[in-house]
């Protein structure tokens, strides 16, 4: 069984729908996990109760109200009911297929980390959850007008429960503290495992409320503040780091990420040999100019 855990922006707007549409698509996934809400946001408390939910108000913020992960994750782990735990953004639906490649991931394996990409789709108004076909309805719509994102945009990470005891006080919602998750797995020594080609993540596309947008995010003061804890990104790493895939055929060795960052080095290695080349090549007609005779 799973553990879902989530801690949502305020249940307001064009957010409060996207995020009461991912949250009923979890209560829609068989079995239904145990899901947890975090934080005192508007809203929050209410949609706990309605859909029989857990809910915490208190998680540890800094001065400007941003939740630390730390925090987050400890709290969530030593709750969790079930040995499989999994944290979400709340503007992610997600179907049954989730917890079919959860469970075959968490499979005799004391520890391990399942995280993929995402789909994005512009979604402005509530689901019908009501509808039958709601979940064909949605995924076809995904498949014809959808965004399939690159191997960093992580918002899903199913884990071991009690993987993530050492944390850095990350800041939620900022740069870096997603592929810090996936860096720290593979530093533990877990298996990471990719579940994109099984798993579809629908992102309901949304506006940022930072004053710079979604790239304003990285020069703040929060975004440097994580990219210190990450040591300037060397303590961070992306879906092309996995070293494991789910298919339609299990889990095997991501020889796929093997053979993109073997073609990356060969290519990094013959820009670096060329520009060497280049020098090399300046230097040479420099001292030849230098010796060469003056003409009268």
């Amino acid at each position: 069984m799973l553990t879902l855990f989530a801690m949502p922006k305020p249940f307001e707007g064009h957010i409060g729908i996207i995020q009461r549409n991912a949250v009923t698509s979890w209560t829609r996934i068989s079995p239904r996990p145990e899901i947890i809400l975090f934080g005192d946001e508007a809203g929050t408390a209410e949609i706990a109760r309605e859909f029989g939910m857990r809910h915490v108000a208190d998680v540890k913020r800094n001065d400007k109200g941003t939740p630390y992960l730390n925090d987050l994750f400890e709290k969530a782990q030593s709750l969790a009911s079930h040995p499989t735990v999994c944290y979400v953004n709340a503007d992610i639906i997600l179907f049954d297929d989730f917890a079919a490649a959860a469970a075959a991931v968490a499979a005799g394996r004391p520890a391990y980390l399942m995280a993929g990409r995402r789909w994005d789709i512009d979604i402005t108004a509530s689901l019908d959850f009501g509808a039958e076909n709601w979940a064909e309805k949605l995924r076809s719509d995904v498949r014809m007008r959808g965004k399939r994102r690159s191997v960093s945009w992580i918002d899903y990470f199913v884990f071991s429960r009690g993987m993530y005891r050492e944390m850095p006080p990350l800041l939620l919602g900022r740069v870096w503290w997603d592929n810090w998750l996936v860096w720290q797995a593979r530093a533990l020594g877990a298996p990471v495992v990719d579940s994109s080609p099984r798993v579809l993540a629908v992102h309901q596309n949304h506006g940022y409320a930072h004053p710079g947008g979604f790239f304003g995010i990285w020069k703040s003061e929060e975004g440097q503040w994580n990219e210190r804890l990450v040591d300037g990104g060397k303590n961070a790493r992306t879906l092309r780091d996995a070293n494991y895939k789910l298919g339609r055929f299990g889990i095997r060795p991501n020889v796929e990420a093997s053979v993109e960052r073997w073609w990356k080095s060969l290519g990094k290695r013959a820009r670096k040999n060329k520009a060497a080349s280049q020098t090399r090549a300046a230097s040479t007609e420099a001292d030849s100019a230098g010796t060469a005779p003056k003409s009268d």
